[in-house]
């Protein structure tokens, strides 16, 4: 879903309602594309968001961001020109995807002056342009030169120009009349969204399907099928609501899943697609990037650790391939000591320069034929009889020990194989830098410091920060998300007679549940239940199996990996996750 000319005027009018007027408090920057305007005004407080980057978007949010330890540049300039600035105006462009934010404030020599946040909100050419009140660039986000555009170029100094129009109607300007006539020019056989969107811009695809429905009840109704009238019903219907301010922010669930948003209803889904109006187009896109904002972050800074562990993946992988047929292999080992015991029973009927012996085996009786069978023992014709049977006995042997040390080895290849998938499931859970900071401290004094280039382990290592829930009678529940939280929480933090929870038979959380010495309600044991089963590599199935039992009866595994434990006389729930039930037990 794009964030269309339709969805930024929604938002620009959310924030001339709430924040106009008010006073930048803080200038923060935790992406490289993303910048956040801490704003006091008289509804309160309020975090500004503009995102340039992959989710590109612009609305107040209250989601939780890390800051870098030192700031960009550009956020510095930010601070520098904007702390203390009070926003007095804020505009968008036509009807495109640019909304220029103004700021009055005072320039080094205490004089009044304005400042400008041009946000250019389109896609993979968004951008942040800082001017001053003149429109002189002072600086950008994205630097465009001449060896990137020769159509318009942002560089420092240079006057800010809107990007290059579209050869398309601002929908906000068209009438009846207009709309006809570029109706009328059109190929009666384009679907009604498809003449929308090539004739008129600023709208999504998700939009002019819904101009179509409203029009026709149908999303592809071909333009013959209609006529102008019908046609231009569905189009103003949606588009008046720019023109009032009449915004209905709503969002398209398949399932759990937010696939669409829009800032007016949207029609045009039927059962199982379910859609949820929102008080404020912001609380939406809160709800909507919440997810694939933290899934994108962690990609990004998580890239080496999953190169890896994917690398690590395929050696343990093809080296366990090749033991395994050697095991196979050293299943030959009775057939050799066989060959070497008949050879020797055999040595009066051999002599050197055979090459094969059919020898009589005493073990075989062949019922038809009412006598012993035979074996075809090959011979080395350069060996005597007696050297022939010697080079069987010692591969016997050497097959035998093979056998235990390769079952060995696979025992431990297959310890690693499932060490390294604990820390697959870490990494999908995985929500800050800190927790990174721990998957890659965890590889560190697992061994695979040789493998991570550039990293330093360091000198003091921090308290891991585990996740905290609240159950519904108010126990605290602790919840780690990579091996060093789980051990931690295990071996630290539990008292022994506290209650700990792990999904059965599969990469998860360690999740204890503080008791201080209290018998919980079954509903509190759910709770804590579903939190580990939700946080395990079974989440998003039902009827979870969750093993549960008292902390005194977990031990660790002596020299094992991090997070390995064993236990016995423990109980068995089986729970169903509710997603957004446990994150409202979480803790903030």
């Amino acid at each position: 879903m794009a964030f269309d000319a339709g969805m930024l005027a929604c938002m620009v009018h959310e924030i001339r309602t709430v924040a106009l007027g008010g006073r930048i408090e803080k200038v923060m920057q935790p992406e490289r594309d993303e910048i956040i305007l801490q704003l006091r005004s008289t509804e309160g407080g309020k975090r500004l968001l503009i995102n340039a980057g992959a989710g590109p978007r612009m609305s107040f949010t209250d989601l939780a961001r890390e800051n870098p330890a030192q700031a960009p540049m550009f956020c510095m300039l930010l601070r520098k020109h904007l702390t203390g600035a009070r926003l007095s105006d804020i505009r968008q462009e036509g009807f495109e995807r640019v909304v220029t934010l103004e700021f009055d404030t005072r320039d080094e020599m205490g004089f009044a002056c304005t400042r400008r946040i041009v946000a250019e909100i389109m896609g993979k050419y968004s951008n942040l342009i800082f001017t001053d009140g003149d429109g002189k660039i002072i600086s950008a986000l994205k630097t465009i030169d001449f060896t990137t555009s020769t159509q318009r170029q942002v560089l420092p100094g240079m006057r800010y120009e809107l990007p290059p129009p579209q050869d398309k109607d601002n929908p906000l300007e068209v009438d009846f009349d207009r709309f006809t006539e570029l109706y009328n020019a059109e190929n009666p056989e384009k679907p009604l969204d498809k003449f929308i969107l090539s004739r008129f811009c600023g709208i999504s695809a998700t939009v002019a399907r819904e101009m179509a429905v409203i029009a026709t009840r149908h999303t592809d109704t071909p333009l013959r099928y209609a006529t102008p009238e019908e046609a231009w019903r569905g189009f103003d219907a949606v588009i008046s609501r720019v023109r009032e301010g009449n915004y209905a922010p709503t969002m398209v669930y398949d399932g759990q899943n937010a696939v669409e948003y829009a800032f007016c209803p949207l029609t045009q889904y039927a059962p199982p697609i379910e859609t949820r109006p929102f008080e404020s187009a912001s609380a939406m896109l809160d709800a909507y990037f919440e997810t694939r904002d933290r899934e994108s972050r962690i990609r990004q800074r998580a890239a080496d650790v999953l190169r890896l562990l994917t690398n690590a993946e395929s050696r343990i992988k093809k080296k366990l391939d090749i033991q395994r047929g050697e095991l196979q292999d050293c299943e030959k080992a009775e057939v050799y000591k066989k060959y070497g015991d008949m050879i020797t029973a055999n040595l009066w009927q051999l002599t050197r320069g055979m090459k094969q012996a059919e020898i009589t085996d005493y073990e075989v009786w062949d019922e038809e034929k009412e006598e012993y069978g035979t074996v075809i023992i090959d011979l080395d014709e350069r060996l005597t009889p007696s050297a022939n049977a010697q080079r069987y006995y010692k591969k016997y042997t050497k097959a035998r020990n093979a056998k235990v040390k390769l079952a060995k080895q696979i025992e431990l290849g297959e310890a690693e194989l499932a060490y390294i998938y604990t820390v697959f499931d870490a990494l999908t859970r995985a929500e800050t830098a800190n927790d990174l900071a721990e998957i890659r401290d965890e590889l560190y004094r697992s061994g695979y410091a040789s493998r991570m280039k550039g990293y330093a382990a360091p000198k003091k290592q921090p308290a891991p920060t585990v996740a905290k829930f609240r159950t519904t009678n108010g126990y605290l529940v602790l919840c780690g998300k990579n091996n060093l939280q789980n051990e931690h929480i295990t071996h630290k933090l539990a008292d022994r007679n506290d209650y700990w929870f792990h999904a059965k038979g599969v990469p998860g959380s360690h999740v204890v549940m503080v008791t201080n010495g209290e018998e919980p309600d079954a509903q509190d044991f759910t709770d804590a239940a579903s939190i580990a089963a939700h946080y395990s590599k079974a989440a998003g199935g039902a009827q979870i199996p969750v093993d549960y039992l008292l902390v005194r009866h977990v031990r660790k595994v002596p020299g094992a990996k991090p997070g390995f434990v064993t236990y016995h006389t423990n109980w068995t729930a089986y729970v169903t996750p509710d997603a957004e039930r446990i994150a409202g037990m979480r803790v903030k």
